[in-house]
């Protein structure tokens, strides 16, 4: 039934650009995400879509997709490189064995700091996963940061020290970085967020895993009491393009669309470490007992979880991972 939902939307898409130039637009920019309205990459790109369209006088126009309402989020990528829209959004780690490199972002507690997150779009590391893109037909065009505070939570005791994780059901993000949590003796299901609240009170797993803002929005609160705040990986959500309709734009367009992306870009940094500030006093508010991890905790638990991640990526990204790695701890 999806597939046939994506291939009506397509089809009735492909009469929006003679309407747009009809209305006076000569560009349609259809722009598909997986995010929630209230999720603050959606208000970015909402921004993002305004500032082009006033910024060319009504000659673009960005049509944003969020909720998955054009495509579901595996289904993006293939439907840009062949054309059947524009653009679209995707999570880093989401390109799982596609693109592997693309993982390198979120080793835990390799990139975390918030002054090398602040240098990442237009680094060196960020133009070489560029390059890995553009060898998949698509053209980056944003990078969104996401997150770098991870929550671990439970309802029985504190997650603290790595003993803590032993034998513990827990969720996984994937394959790759669930290395980390079986290196401490925890027992990782990767599932997808929406599941994993159901999961924890049913008890199919008795520890969560995700970013703060996430552990709000689906209310960990209510079924988990204690949760430990770490800077243990970083997320960034990435826009990309079909370079073939990209190309075919004039020069000034092109431009356009450039300027307001990396506008885009430098708003989303402080934007997200707002929300995640507000989260932590949200879920201390609702009765959670959070505790930020220390520098030494936080050095005994990157000493246990690294180095099985990083040999598994490396195995994973033969190539480009290695010269990935380099680039970002250089930043």
């Amino acid at each position: 039934m999806h597939r046939r939902h994506l291939l009506l939307a397509t089809a009735a898409g492909l009469a929006a650009p003679a309407l747009a130039r009809a209305q006076g637009a000569a560009v349609t920019m259809r722009l598909s995400h997986q995010y929630p309205p209230s999720h603050q990459h959606a208000g970015i790109l909402n921004a993002f879509a305004e500032r082009v369209k006033a910024k060319s006088q009504g000659a673009i126009d960005v049509q944003v997709f969020p909720a998955e309402q054009l495509a579901r989020a595996g289904e993006n990528f293939p439907a840009v490189a062949r054309g059947a829209f524009e653009a679209a959004a995707a999570v880093n780690f989401q390109w799982g064995n596609t693109l592997p490199e693309m993982n390198v972002i979120t080793l835990p507690y390799l990139f975390t700091g918030l002054e090398r997150i602040r240098k990442f779009p237009g680094s060196p590391v960020a133009q070489h996963l560029e390059g890995l893109l553009q060898k998949r037909a698509v053209r980056n065009l944003m990078w969104l940061y996401t997150t770098r505070r991870a929550i671990f939570t439970s309802g029985r005791k504190p997650i603290v020290t790595t003993d803590d994780f032993k034998g513990l059901k827990i969720r996984g993000l994937n394959a790759l970085t669930d290395h980390a949590l079986t290196a401490v003796g925890a027992a990782p299901s990767s599932m997808p967020g929406p599941e994993v609240p159901q999961a924890l009170q049913s008890g199919v797993l008795d520890a969560g895993l995700t970013d703060v803002s996430a552990a709000v929005s689906r209310r960990f609160y209510e079924f988990q009491k204690f949760g430990t705040v770490t800077n243990w990986f970083c997320v960034f959500t990435h826009v990309y393009v079909n370079p073939r309709w990209f190309d075919a734009l004039k020069p000034e367009h092109r431009a356009i669309i450039v300027a307001e992306a990396q506008q885009a870009e430098r708003d989303q940094i402080p934007v997200t470490e707002e929300v995640a500030a507000k989260a932590l006093e949200e879920l201390r508010a609702r009765g959670m007992t959070v505790h930020e991890q220390t520098p030494a905790e936080e050095a005994a638990w990157s000493a246990a979880m690294q180095k099985p991640v990083v040999d598994a990526f490396l195995r994973l990204a033969p190539d480009n991972g290695a010269r990935a790695i380099e680039l970002l701890r250089a930043l």
